[in-house]
Formats: C-alpha cells, sequence, structure tokens
C-alpha cells in the first residue's frame, strides 16, 4: 500500500513538471533557445531605437510604443532618453491650497521609471488607476490617474531629432 501512494504521488509530482515546463509561449523550444530568441528581440527593439544614425532606417520619428516599452525595461537608456536636470512640477505641501512649485531632478537622483502598463492595473484590489497616452504633433503625454487613491501625474516627452525624450514631469499624487 505504501509502495502504491509512493508511485502515485512520483507520477503525479512528474506530471505537475512536466505540465509547467511546456506552458510558456515559446512551447517546444528549449530554454536556452528561448532565451536567445528573447535577446534577439530585445537587441532588435535596441538597434532599432538607439543604434547607429537616428535609429530610423527610413528617416520616420521613432515609435512611441516601443519606445515606452524599452524606456520602462532598460535604466541606461531611460538615463540616454532624459533632459537632465528634468524639471519636475510637484504640489507645494506648505502652501495652504498646496500651489504648484518646481523643482529639478538631476541624473544622479533620478528614480527609475516603469511605465508599462495593462488593464489589470485599473481592477486590482489596492492602487488602481489608468493610464493613457495623449499625441499633439511632436509630443506624448503620458497621463496616470488613480481611482479614489490621489494618484496624479503626467509625464511630457517630446521628439528631438527623431527620437523620444522625457522633457518634464508633473506629479500632484498625495
Amino acid at each position: 500500500m505504501i509502495q502504491k501512494t509512493l508511485l502515485i504521488s512520483c507520477f503525479s509530482v512528474l506530471l505537475l513538471i512536466s505540465c509547467s515546463q511546456g506552458s510558456g509561449k515559446n512551447v517546444g523550444i528549449s530554454g536556452e533557445e528561448a532565451e536567445e530568441r528573447e535577446g534577439a528581440r530585445a537587441a532588435k527593439v535596441a538597434k532599432t531605437l538607439d543604434g547607429d544614425g537616428d535609429g530610423q532606417g527610413d528617416g520616420e520619428d521613432e515609435a512611441f510604443e516601443l519606445f515606452i516599452q524599452h524606456f520602462s525595461n532598460d535604466k541606461t537608456f531611460q538615463l540616454k532618453r532624459i533632459t537632465f536636470p528634468i524639471s519636475v512640477i510637484i504640489p507645494d505641501t506648505e502652501h495652504e491650497g498646496m500651489a504648484s512649485t518646481e523643482e529639478s531632478i538631476g541624473k544622479y537622483d533620478w528614480e527609475p521609471l516603469d511605465l508599462t502598463y495593462d488593464s489589470t492595473y485599473l481592477t486590482r484590489p489596492f492602487d488602481q488607476y489608468s493610464q493613457v497616452v495623449r499625441y499633439k504633433n511632436d509630443t506624448a503625454v503620458v497621463e496616470i490617474r488613480g481611482v479614489n487613491n490621489g494618484i496624479y501625474a503626467d509625464y511630457y516627452f517630446t521628439l528631438i531629432d527623431k527620437k523620444w525624450f522625457l522633457v518634464t514631469l508633473y506629479e500632484a499624487s498625495f
């Protein structure tokens, strides 16, 4: 009886392990191949965004969606794409009406941003927020708005020589 239970337990563990290994989006390839493919994809995005020359083969403006993904995931790239010192508009907590005040942040005081977003952020139990990107000419503004929690921020990006740069931000979260 003990042997039968042990045999069933081992079989169950093996079944779970084999099922979990095939659950990724790279089914049918080894882990090493999956890493190589992901590395090649990341290198292609990096070359497109910050490669030789302007990174654009046909002289077009950089795609904002690709840029923001790379900006959020690569901290070195992020530092290259911010105009330092960057001006930050924040509420003055010492002023009665919390009037806005302007400060600047240098490169060494910068804390990395992650502006990746998916719709589950709007439905999670805490810190719910929505994120919208608004475009106008050569400017993009990433607007983050909390749901009954005081989150409120705008990140202003501008095209400079066909590349996106973060130029200022407005942080009024409380």
